[in-house]
């Protein structure tokens, strides 16, 4: 049982929200080149990339700890990555994350607030 306060739960919350997003705005596209070239939904999909990571800062260090098997500083990471070299972003990179890594991170962190709900 977590023993978390609101504020973890709301974060959590806010980080399935933001792949809730990720998700919407990636649907109509076949592929990374579809992706790209739908220029709203590249973009959109980098903000909510750049909240994760925002969100992920705002975790308290030793909930980040507990939960070590969610790679919350490579993630954070990207964050950074999509901020600051926006012009350099793979497009193939961003897909792979859409398509293989982000529903495995939703299922992660909603796994960790019914933990906080118990």
């Amino acid at each position: 049982m977590l023993s978390m306060s609101h504020n973890v739960k709301f974060d959590l919350l806010s980080l399935i929200e933001a792949i809730d997003k990720i998700e919407l705005y990636s649907q109509d596209s076949a592929n990374a080149d579809d992706l790209y070239h739908n220029q709203k939904s590249f973009d959109a999909s980098m903000m909510q990339f750049v909240v994760i990571g925002e969100v992920i800062s705002r975790l308290d260090e030793t909930f980040k700890e507990e939960h070590s098997d969610v790679p919350w500083q490579k993630i954070k990471d990207f964050r950074n990555i999509i901020a600051h070299d926006y012009f350099g972003i793979d497009a193939d990179e961003i897909w792979d994350i859409i398509q293989n890594k982000i529903l495995p991170l939703k299922s992660d962190i909603e796994l960790l607030v019914k933990n906080i709900d118990k």
